[in-house]
């Protein structure tokens, strides 16, 4: 196996000994200042995701960015073949990865996506970004997971 490997990038498992070369303490600890800071970086999602994989609620980030490759789909027969398969896996009641959104949203975009646009889900996905922000995400930097990574990517003293 190669050391070289990025551990974020693998699975975001557990901390590695090594300093992850493309993170940087400052990028890191920019991460806990908002959870808009954390979800605009390459590396942060990654690593939330895999954190909410060990809460069991990685669907909420999973449908998220879901929602954001779907806006940019320019198809009318792709968007309504994604839009049909979004409503199957997140949004239909006992789908494998429902998500928690109420029944009036979940009904404006059943009738949505007879006709999908690119903005048939933004509800629901505000409303999943909102849970991740207020639940999930002080959970997340309090986290063994982030805390891990703060000190993996502190500078070596030679003290």
């Amino acid at each position: 196996m190669s050391g070289r490997t990025c551990w974020i990038c693998k699975a975001c498992r557990e901390a590695s000994e090594r300093r992850p070369a493309h993170l940087t303490l400052e990028e890191v600890l920019e991460w806990a200042q908002s959870f808009e800071k954390l979800m605009a970086t390459k590396h942060g999602p990654v690593l939330y995701a895999a954190y909410l994989k060990v809460e069991h609620s990685e669907e909420n980030i999973k449908f998220w960015m879901a929602c954001e490759t779907y806006k940019k789909i320019a198809s009318r027969w792709s968007r309504i073949s994604q839009a049909k398969k979004l409503y199957k896996i997140y949004i239909q009641p006992q789908s494998p990865r429902e998500i928690n959104i109420d029944s009036s949203t979940r009904e404006t975009i059943f009738r949505n996506i007879q006709e999908p646009t690119e903005t048939c889900f933004e509800e629901a996905q505000r409303i999943v970004y909102m849970h991740m922000e207020r639940d999930s995400y002080p959970r997340f930097l309090k986290s063994e997971m982030y805390q891990k990574l703060v000190k993996a990517v502190q500078p070596k003293s030679n003290s």
